[in-house]
C-alpha cells in the first residue's frame, strides 16, 4: 500500500466542497428519516389496531401492543449487529443500498399485513433495516466528513431521525382526523415506502467511505474520493494519515471479534456499549412510542391525544436543531451528555409528581409540558451527541463491528423500554417516571466517571489517544 497521491485537481472553491458534502448528507440521512418515521408511526397506528376486526383493527391488548412495538426494536438490534459487520466487509455504501431495499419490503409488508402475526413479522423485517441504518449511516458520515464539521455532519442524521418522527406524527394526525376509517393505520404505515425508494436511488450517486476504501487496499479510489470532498491543501495530509493508520493496523491482522478482547479496544467498546444502552434507559422511546397512550391515561380523548403528540415531534426537531446549531459548536461532547442527563432526571421527577395530582384537563397539559421538557434535554443534548460519539470512538479496523455491537445494545435497551412501558403505565401509572428517574441517576454517575472527550480530534488521533490511555 502506498500513500502516493495520483495526479488530480481537487476543487479550490469551498462552496463546491460544501455543496458536495450537503448532497452526501441529504441522501445518506434519508436512512435516519426512515428510522424516525418507522419508529414514530406506530404511536398513531396503535389506537386503530386496538379496534375490533369489524372496524379494521386487530383487537390488540396491552401485551399485543408491546409485541408489535418491540418486534421492530428486536429486529433493529440484530440488524445493527449484522449490519455493522457487513459494512466492514462489503462497504458502507453497499450496506445502505441493501438497507433501503429492506425498508421498502418491510413497509409494504406492514401496510398489507392480513393478521397480527404477519404484522409482527414484517415489523421485525422493518427493524432489520432500521438497525442496519442506525449502525451504518453515522459511521459513513463520520468517515467521509472533514474533522472540523464532523460533529455537524453526523448529528444531521439525528435531526433527520426526529424529523421522520415528526413527519409520522403529522401524517398520523392528518389521517386520523380526515380519514379515520378501517384502513387508517395501513395508510400511516405505507407512506414509509417513499423515502425508501429515494434512499435506494440516491445512494447510487454517492462515493464510498475513503477510510473503508483504504482499509480494503483500494488506495487510488480513496484518493479519488478525497479529491471530491476536500480542499486541495487538505487532501495530502489526511490521505497520508489514513494510509499510515491502515498500514499499522494491517500489521496486526484483519479486524475480528477477537480484537474486542484487546484491553484498550475492550475498554472503549464497553464505554460505547454503556453510552448506547443507557441512552435508551432514559425512557425516551417509551414517551415517543406511547405518547397518545400516556395522554389517554390522563383523561384526553384518543383523537386529541394523537394530535397533541405532534408537539413531541415539533419540540424534538427544534431541540435537535438548537443542539446542532448552537450547543454542539460551543460545548465539549462530554458536557453535552451530562447536561442532557441532568435535565432528563429533573423532567422525569416532575412528570411523576404531576401524575399525583387529581385528574383534570390542567393535569393532562402539565403532563404534556413536562414530556416536552424531557424531550428538549434528551434531543438537544443527548440525542445530538451520542450517535456522534459512537461514530468517533472505535478504531478503524473494528469500527463497523464495534459500532454494531454498541447499537445492538442500544436497541436491546429500546426493546426493554418498548416491551415494559405500556404494562408499567397500566399497572403503576405515573410512578413509572420515578423508576426511570432513578435509573437515569445511575446513568449520570456512569457518564461522569467513564465518558471520554472526542471533540477537536481526527478519527486517527482519537485512535492513538485511546490506545495510549486504555492500554
Amino acid at each position: 500500500m502506498t500513500a502516493t497521491r495520483p495526479p488530480a485537481s481537487p476543487p479550490t472553491d469551498r462552496r463546491t466542497i460544501d455543496r458536495r458534502l450537503f448532497t452526501i448528507r441529504s441522501i445518506a440521512t434519508l436512512g435516519g428519516l426512515l428510522f424516525g418515521y418507522d419508529t414514530g408511526v406506530i404511536s398513531g397506528a396503535l389506537p386503530f389496531l386496538k379496534l375490533p376486526p369489524a372496524q379494521g383493527g386487530m383487537s390488540l391488548t396491552a401485551f399485543n401492543e408491546s409485541i408489535v412495538t418491540s418486534s421492530l426494536t428486536i429486529g433493529a438490534a440484530f440488524g445493527a449487529l449484522v449490519g455493522g459487520r457487513l459494512s466492514d466487509r462489503y462497504g458502507r455504501k453497499r450496506n445502505i443500498m441493501t438497507v433501503a431495499v429492506i425498508f421498502l419490503i418491510g413497509a409494504l409488508g406492514c401496510a398489507l399485513a392480513p393478521s397480527y402475526p404477519a404484522l409482527v413479522a414484517f415489523r421485525f423485517i422493518l427493524g432489520l433495516a432500521v438497525g442496519g441504518a442506525s449502525a451504518t449511516v453515522p459511521v459513513y458520515l463520520s468517515e467521509i466528513s472533514p474533522v472540523e464539521i464532523r460533529g455537524t455532519m453526523v448529528s444531521r442524521n439525528e435531526l433527520m431521525i426526529v424529523t421522520g418522527q415528526l413527519l409520522a406524527y403529522t401524517c398520523n394526525a392528518i389521517i386520523a382526523t380526515a380519514w379515520p376509517g378501517a384502513h387508517a393505520w395501513r395508510w400511516m404505515l405505507v407512506l414509509a415506502t417513499l423515502p425508501a425508494i429515494g434512499l435506494w436511488i440516491g445512494i447510487h450517486l454517492l462515493p464510498e467511505s475513503p477510510r473503508w476504501l483504504a482499509r480494503k487496499g483500494r488506495v487510488s479510489q480513496m484518493w479519488e474520493v478525497l479529491n471530491q470532498v476536500r480542499m486541495a491543501d487538505e487532501v495530502a495530509g489526511e490521505g497520508e494519515d489514513i494510509v499510515r493508520r491502515v498500514e499499522e493496523e494491517a500489521r496486526m491482522g484483519k479486524g475480528s471479534w477477537a480484537d474486542l478482547r484487546t484491553p484498550w479496544i475492550r475498554k472503549i467498546t464497553l464505554i460505547g456499549i454503556g453510552l448506547a444502552f443507557l441512552s435508551q434507559l432514559t425512557g425516551v422511546n417509551g414517551i415517543m412510542y406511547y405518547a397518545p397512550t400516556i395522554l389517554i391515561t390522563t383523561g384526553l380523548a384518543a383523537q386529541a391525544s394523537i394530535v397533541a403528540t405532534i408537539a413531541n415531534g415539533v419540540v424534538s426537531v427544534i431541540s435537535v436543531y438548537i443542539g446542532i446549531a448552537f450547543f454542539l459548536k460551543r460545548l465539549p461532547r462530554r458536557r453535552m451528555i451530562l447536561t442532557g442527563q441532568t435535565g432528563c432526571v429533573a423532567s422525569l421527577i416532575a412528570l411523576g409528581l404531576v401524575f399525583l395530582m387529581p385528574e383534570s384537563t390542567a393535569r393532562s397539559y402539565l403532563v404534556l409540558v413536562f414530556m416536552l421538557s424531557f424531550l428538549f434535554f434528551m434531543q438537544c443534548f443527548i440525542g445530538v451527541t451520542f450517535w456522534l460519539m459512537l461514530s468517533e470512538i472505535f478504531p478503524m479496523r473494528v469500527r463497523g463491528l464495534a459500532n454494531g455491537v454498541a447499537v445492538f445494545c442500544n436497541w436491546m435497551g429500546n426493546v426493554i423500554v418498548a416491551f415494559t412501558f405500556p404494562n408499567l403505565i397500566e399497572s403503576i401509572q405515573g410512578n413509572v417516571f420515578f423508576v426511570f428517574a432513578l435509573v437515569n441517576l445511575g446513568s449520570l454517575a456512569f457518564y461522569a466517571k467513564f465518558l471520554p472527550e472526542t471533540k477537536g480530534h481526527s478519527l486517527e488521533d482519537l485512535e492513538r489517544i485511546f490506545q495510549e490511555r486504555y492500554s
